[in-house]
């Protein structure tokens, strides 16, 4: 829209004022003034930057603005400073806010949209001088602004140019007659709240500013303004036709031309198309290629195709490289195929965040992105919940990611008040006055985004309940683009608007739920658009969602909540750095941790929750046993030649055998076995078979070596098997054992080591090794583990705070001292408040060599709750910090999270352990505990050994409970001890969601049953 008159405060609450003077959306493509600079895609000679630095000043709310700062005559020069692209509120002005669902004002003003504060509404006031450059002046002058959040208005030299809203997609305007010789002002209002604020309630920190690029940009006396390429492939995909549609800014002369060559960029199919313009605004053109080259995310093929416009006199005046990559994305028997084969999401939503840039990321954070992505085996990106930079449709482009492209909308704070679902005020509904401002941001999102092959479904926002509004949007898209499907999720709430959405798209569903959807005639497919919420340490369970897709034909995947931590760099009191969440900054309301869901550290490190990740999304899966190696390639279009496939045979944690397998092509879709042959005589004990896919020679996102699927095969060797015959008895030179019946301690002795179980302290005081003390704080029960986040939003300290206190406090007696010929047993009983009938009996038994087996036996009683944990947990010095296992690996892992980890032998610092979690909890645990060395710098301390069956070990810096009771990471102790925690069990960490959703039961400890386990402690 086009109003000339005076800027009005008013526009910031009028739902059908949001672009004033903006020019009309268009395609994100880049052009030249030679082939040669569109060749090399080159900087554009015709944009210039205005990143960079400009005058500010902050006011917080719109009364107390310098209103007239946008004159030429006003003098800025003593104003503050500020960086373009960036927030405001990262740069030190205002309150940066983190608040889920609910609006960020809610509590301080009762406001109904489209209503907007006057009193609590930060502005920002951005001045920038600049001159034309050189080659650009005497041309048509424009501006453009990638990101400004929320709403904003544009001077230059004291006249109004323009106003826009949506944050998300580019506002541009035209500068061409204000612009004058020499020095030019450009002033910036940019204004936190406004209608755009109503529709951009998306689950994120709030923020506000130029957070995207600026640019000014120029074009050749002929532009083609708008470029629509679309390939298209017939039934067969054997031939395919690109169809360029050209929007020109002004008609073309007659005797102009435009000719298209497509190039497969890797060499080969060229073809070509030539057409004479006829002074039309629009030329379309159209060219044929046999067997052309088909993208997917398995095999990303790009051409390039070369768009050059000739002036009358056949002087070429523009030249447009534009990637393009053929593929039919389509519903097909009420499955979604890609070329043809029913696609999986393999995918995660994704946030664009920094720690301390928020929102305004760079292109080396969306470089890392992709590789990142693309290394563990994550096939697509739900645009979470807004148009991303373009410079992300491009790499996903050409490193092969399946979009989710979201339109910039989210309203749930109108309709979804404390978990329940209240429409009664939402929007935008079916309210005809929202109508435009909705469609606007659609078509701002299409227009952009229309040419990249990444984008495979336009979705309709996100959690903005449903209404008419939202259906015309739908019918919108399915009107300009046949070559993509539309998503929304929130049909789910109303059947009446299910034309909104071309697959049943739900949050959270439970496994059982989405059986119960896929078991009763669906007419739709259906994807997790969200599920396995990934706040802190999470994503137990996730097999049950990944193990559906090779069930039901019609489930196509899922996109994991989320990607990055939505963490902020901030200092405490002593100037040291830490990653913060929301209420941290002094925002109000807030939703606190509850922006930490990601598998990578807002520091772009991977958290251990990845490991998972990376395994249930392999495509192809390896599954070794002791004759050979079965390969399933579960990718649709390549076959497995890129990689060679290695395995390791090791015994005890030590490799013993490597080797390659040649020729381990299997085809797409194939399973294939290949034999393998161990040596003979292997000697009794345990084995590890495991096999490997690595990169044979380096590509774009890895280097050659990168492991991309793995597989692993556990086997014993008994001693009959190995043919050797039982050890007999005999003097193990080990020593004799001396026991002293104290008063108070019973001392066992023996040759180097001594150790003094005290009939007081009930337990285990001292095991010297050496004349070494082990022992700083006494073996106990211990039935609790530090709170993660899913144990916070399912109440287990309300429902399961009884093992809380169990481990704290117990009333124990000695129960048994047995003495033997090369042994002797001490055993303790353990009592507990939370019930007469339970009890714990925990026995030392001290051997003759010096090592210790404890045993720990529990006895159920009715009408307990679940334990968190069961397990025996002792402190050693903090000098013991070396840690080496034999365990499952090498992340931490846990019962209902071990799919991705392997047995194998690693090593790391206790400090290590402790995962980056923004809020202390549980971390570092490892299941299937063969052995573990803590020692000191010189090798010297213990070994836990399982005793039989294998157990679980978490080794810490800190207890459970200094970790409960820590918010921060700098609110933790310093580090005096070890913590040692050997448990029989621990449950799982769970992950449906992060606010109710319990750990599915065969994860859990039940309090009423028996349970027992037992380790071995020995010197090292």
């Amino acid at each position: 829209m086009t109003i000339t008159t005076k800027p009005s405060l008013d526009w910031l609450s009028d739902p059908t004022i949001f672009a004033v003077n903006r020019l009309p959306a268009h395609s994100d493509h880049a052009y030249y003034a030679t082939t040669e600079e569109a060749a090399a895609r080159a900087p554009m000679a015709m944009r210039h930057s205005l990143n960079g630095t400009w005058k500010f000043q902050y006011a917080p709310n719109p009364a107390s603005r310098p209103a007239a700062f946008f004159e030429a005559g006003f003098n800025c020069s003593g104003w503050d400073e500020i960086e373009v692209p960036g927030h405001i509120q990262t740069q030190g002005y205002g309150q940066m806010q983190y608040v889920n669902t609910m609006y960020p004002w809610d509590g301080h003003e009762e406001l109904r949209p489209p209503q907007v504060s006057e009193t609590d509404n930060a502005v920002g006031s951005y001045m920038k001088t600049f001159h034309v450059p050189g080659h650009m002046q005497g041309k048509p002058l424009f501006i453009s602004f990638q990101g400004v959040e929320t709403a904003f208005y544009v001077w230059l030299n004291g006249e109004f140019v323009g106003y826009g809203e949506d944050s998300f997609t580019p506002s541009e305007f035209e500068l061409t007659p204000y612009v004058r010789e020499g020095e030019n002002k450009l002033a910036v209002e940019v204004y936190q709240r406004s209608t755009g604020a109503w529709l951009e309630d998306q689950d994120f920190w709030r923020f506000s500013g130029i957070f995207r690029d600026v640019h000014l940009y120029t074009v050749p006396s002929i532009h083609v303004y708008d470029l629509h390429v679309k390939p298209e492939l017939d039934e067969t995909f054997k031939k395919g036709t690109l169809t360029a549609a050209l929007t020109f800014r002004e008609a073309p002369p007659a005797g102009a031309k435009a000719v298209v060559t497509l190039v497969d960029t890797q060499g080969g199919t060229t073809a070509a198309a030539e057409l004479k313009l006829d002074g039309s605004k629009r030329a379309e053109l159209a060219l044929q290629i046999q067997e052309p080259k088909l993208w997917s995310a398995e095999a990303p093929n790009l051409y390039e195709a070369l768009i050059e416009i000739y002036d009358a006199d056949g002087r070429l005046v523009e030249a447009i490289p534009q990637r393009v990559g053929f593929r039919r994305f389509e519903m097909k028997d009420k499955l979604m195929t890609i070329n043809g084969e029913r696609i999986v999401f393999k995918g995660v939503n994704r946030h664009e965040f920094n720690p301390r840039r928020g929102r305004a990321i760079t292109k080396e954070d969306m470089l890392w992105d992709i590789r990142t992505l693309k290394q563990n085996n994550l096939n697509a990106v739900r645009t979470s919940h807004y148009p991303n930079q373009s410079y992300w449709y491009e790499l996903c482009d050409l490193y092969g990611i399946y979009l989710i492209d979201e339109m910039n909308l989210e309203t749930h704070g109108s309709w979804q008040k404390m978990g329940a679902v209240e429409p009664s005020w939402n929007i935008p509904g079916s309210k005809p006055e929202w109508q435009d401002i909705v469609m606007d941001r659609a078509i701002s999102l299409y227009e952009r985004d229309k040419n990249h092959p990444s984008v495979l479904i336009w979705s309709l926002g996100n959690e903005s309940y449903v209404g008419d509004v939202l259906v015309n949007v739908a019918r919108y898209f399915r009107s300009v683009d046949n070559s993509r499907l539309v998503h929304y999720e929130g049909v789910f709430y109303d059947r009446a608007y299910t034309e909104a959405s071309d697959m049943e798209s739900r949050m959270y569903a439970k496994p059982q739920d989405i059986r119960a959807y896929l078991d009763n005639d669906p007419q739709k497919p259906y994807i997790s658009c969200e599920y396995m919420h990934a706040m802190g340490n999470s994503l137990g369970g996730m097999k049950k969602y990944t193990d559906l897709e090779r069930e039901y034909p019609m489930y196509q995947g899922g996109f994991i909540w989320d990607y990055i931590d939505q963490a902020v760099v901030k200092k405490d009191r002593y100037g040291k750095e830490y990653l913060a969440y929301g209420g941290d900054f002094g925002d109000r309301p807030t939703d606190y941790g509850f922006c930490t869901n990601g598998i990578v550290y807002a520091d772009r490190r991977l958290s251990p929750k990845m490991q998972e990740v990376k395994f249930l999304y392999q495509n192809v899966k390896l599954y070794p046993d002791r004759e050979g190696i079965t390969i399933r390639n579960e990718n649709l279009f390549v076959d497995t030649s890129a990689y060679e496939l290695i395995y390791t045979l090791a015994y005890e944690g030590r490799e013993v055998v490597r080797g390659t397998i040649e020729g381990a092509v299997v085809a797409p879709k194939a399973e294939q076995r290949f034999p393998l042959e161990l040596p003979s005589g292997l000697a009794a004990g345990e084995y590890a078979l495991s096999a490997s896919l690595r990169l044979k020679a380096s590509t774009l996102w890895a280097e050659a070596g990168h492991e991309a699927a793995f597989g692993q095969h556990i086997f014993r060797v008994s001693s009959a098997e190995a043919g050797i015959a039982g050890a007999s008895a005999g003097d193990t030179g080990a020593g004799e054992l001396k026991v002293v019946h104290g008063d108070v301690n019973i001392g066992v002795k023996g040759r180097d080591f001594s150790a003094i179980f005290s009939k007081q302290a009930m337990s285990l005081i001292s095991l010297r090794y050496g004349g070494r003390e082990m022992i700083a704080a006494p073996p106990a029960p211990q039935f609790w583990r530090a709170t993660t986040d899913n144990d916070r939003g399912y109440a287990q300290g309300f429902t399961a705070g009884a093992w809380f206190a169990a481990s704290l406090a117990r009333k124990g007696v000695l129960a048994e001292v047995r003495e033997e010929a090369d042994s002797v047993t001490i055993a303790y009983r353990y009592q507990f408040s939370i019930s007469e009938e339970a009890e714990t009996v925990i026995s030392y038994t001290v051997r003759a060599d010096g090592s210790i087996r404890v045993a720990s036996a529990y006895k159920g009683a009715a009408g307990l709750p679940n334990m968190p944990l069961f397990g025996v947990s002792f402190k050693v010095p903090a000098d013991y910090d070396r840690l080496d296992w034999y365990a499952m690996g090498p992340e931490e892992n846990y019962a209902d999270r071990a799919n991705g980890a392997r047995l194998c032998s690693f090593s790391g610092t206790v400090a290590e352990q402790v995962s980056g979690y923004v809020m202390p909890q549980e971390s570092g645990n490892r299941t299937g505990v063969r052995r573990v060395s803590v020692t000191d710098a010189l090798n010297r301390g213990i070994r836990i050994v399982a005793d039989g069956e294998p157990v679980e070990c978490s080794i810490s810096p800190y207890t459970a409970f200094e970790l409960e009771s820590a918010q921060h990471v700098y609110e933790l102790p310093p580090v005096h001890y070890t913590v040692v925690t050997v448990a029989g069990r621990q449950m799982g960490v769970g992950g449906d969601d992060s606010w109710g959703a319990p750990v599915h039961e065969e994860f859990t400890i039940p309090g009423d049953r028996d349970l027992s386990f037992s380790f071995v402690i020995e010197r090292v």
